[in-house]
């Protein structure tokens, strides 16, 4: 593809692009950044372009990886590393302002509300707590996914229910 029928591409491309950057960082400001970085990018990239390939889903993966490694690296860069002698900064409370569930209601009354419920909907809502994915759940228990996915939601339900006069103080 000659240099001059990529660049007539890439720029009727451009309102498609800003659209899908929106989508994906939600700020106008930060659109047109994506925007910007996605068709220098591409630009430097030409030579990589093969011939009879989506050019739009290939710009469109561009723009995607970027996002993602920006993405990426502004969450390495809000990591805190406590590197004192004494680990100082992890004993001081995190406190964000935000309502937890530990701030509205005791944990223990929590707690001892899953481990009142039948093994059927302690055992996969407890799972889901520690971090197992769905599908894990069914297949450590053996049974189908949308009965493990019915089970956590009724699971939730109740607890939202058993603690719902909390939430209207």
């Amino acid at each position: 593809m000659a240099t001059k029928e990529f660049q007539n591409k890439l720029m009727s491309l451009q309102a498609n692009m800003l659209n899908f950057a929106y989508m994906l960082t939600s700020n106008r400001e930060n659109a047109y950044d994506l925007l910007q970085d996605t068709t220098l990018k591409v630009l430097d990239n030409e030579e990589k372009y093969v011939e009879n390939t989506n050019f739009k889903g290939w710009v469109f993966t561009i723009m995607r990886n970027i996002f993602i490694n920006n993405y990426r690296k502004v969450v390495r860069c809000a990591t805190v590393l406590d590197t004192t002698d004494d680990l100082y900064h992890l004993n001081i409370s995190q406190d964000s302002g935000l309502d937890t569930p530990e701030g509205s209601f005791g944990a223990s009354e929590i707690t001892d509300v899953i481990n009142s419920f039948s093994d059927d909907y302690r055992i996969p809502f407890s799972m889901m707590l520690a971090g197992y994915k769905y599908s894990e759940i069914a297949e450590h228990m053996n049974l189908p996914l949308g009965t493990i996915k019915s089970r956590i939601f009724f699971a939730r339900k109740r607890l939202q229910d058993r603690f719902a006069d909390y939430a209207r103080d």
